[in-house]
């Protein structure tokens, strides 16, 4: 926040709990900021605890305020007097963990976002809404061609029959887009993360980053990684990118955001030399990499040069993420 403009009045963070946001709602406490954040239930103290433990050590301050995807103008409360609105609400689930695509992505995804940005438009004080997108809205991640892709790319692939995660974020992006641009009095910055690793403020995590983690750690890969690689970045350096995406003045458009890519295997390698003889984990053995199969490639120049982003190094994120899995961190 120091290469920043000053923080200045609160800010909305829709879905407060959630991995990426509660980094997000950490950081803005620690630069001194008075904090709306929106959950399901600001009464389930096991939910909101660590965020209440946050604030208490930082010089910011902590609003909490009830709302949902898919309850219209709940948001509404919380938006009031806010200058900025980051909006990172949406589901993150594999799909063994998706029964019915519809239902459990696209509606809270689509809707969420138009209610929220809709609410905006109601809001006279906000000047700034920062949308949590995906690089999945701009790469699918198996129809995969070498391709260098830009934030002027979108994948046109997706749909609900295919890869229902990305249609989702496919959907909420457009959607986002058109509402911002049929209006002029605020401004859109979008952050298109990559693949994103390390802790969670909360001792549980529910984002499927964690649940990805447990296939390679517990022998669901079986004897072979998927044969890809992605793009990958410390969930701290994402939520950075929110906050850049918020307060420095030039910031607009899509932002794609990554450290480095990386293929399964290697995340996979990182874990085996870390605990290798921990009788917990069960990684499946070396898998040889296919390099007949298009990789993964994104430019993601345009954050480095407009907002500023430097990024960690991801293997301690990697352990860390295994750590926290196990209850170790």
């Amino acid at each position: 926040m120091s290469k920043m403009a000053t923080p200045y009045g609160p800010v909305l963070v829709t879905g407060a709990t959630g991995y990426l946001a509660g980094w997000v709602v950490k950081y803005l406490l620690e630069a001194g900021v008075t904090v709306h954040a929106s959950v399901r239930d600001p009464d389930n103290v096991a939910k909101v605890r660590h965020l209440w433990d946050m604030a208490d050590e930082a010089p910011g301050s902590l609003r909490l305020f009830k709302a949902d995807l898919l309850d219209a103008g709940s948001h509404e409360a919380a938006m009031e007097g806010c200058r900025i609105v980051i909006h990172t609400a949406s589901p993150f689930l594999l799909p063994s963990g998706i029964s019915d695509p519809q239902r459990d992505l696209i509606e809270p995804a689509l809707a969420g976002t138009r209610d929220v940005l809709e609410t905006v438009n109601r809001v006279a004080s906000v000047e700034r809404v920062v949308l949590t997108s995906s690089t999945v809205a701009i790469v699918d991640p198996v129809q995969l061609s070498d391709k260098i892709h830009t934030e002027a790319d979108w994948n046109d692939y997706a749909s609900l029959e295919t890869t229902a995660y990305p249609y989702s974020k496919v959907l909420a992006e457009r959607e986002a887009w058109k509402i911002a641009d049929s209006q002029q009095r605020w401004k859109l910055v979008v952050i298109n993360p990559a693949f994103i690793v390390g802790p969670g403020t909360a001792p549980q995590q529910t984002s499927a980053t964690f649940d990805q983690f447990r296939a390679m750690s517990n022998g669901t890969f079986g004897k072979q990684l998927p044969s890809r690689d992605v793009g990958v970045v410390d969930v701290r350096d994402v939520a950075e990118a929110h906050l850049r995406g918020a307060y420095v003045p030039t910031a607009g458009g899509r932002n794609i955001v990554y450290a480095e890519v990386l293929s399964f295997n290697d995340i996979a390698t990182v874990m085996k030399e870390e605990f290798g003889g921990d009788g917990r984990w069960q990684f499946p053995p070396d898998t040889p990499w296919d390099f007949s199969t298009p990789h993964w490639r994104a430019d993601n120049s345009k954050a480095a040069s407009e907002l500023g982003m430097v990024y960690r190094p991801l293997r301690p994120a990697i352990i860390e993420t295994f750590q926290q899995l196990t209850g170790d961190l």
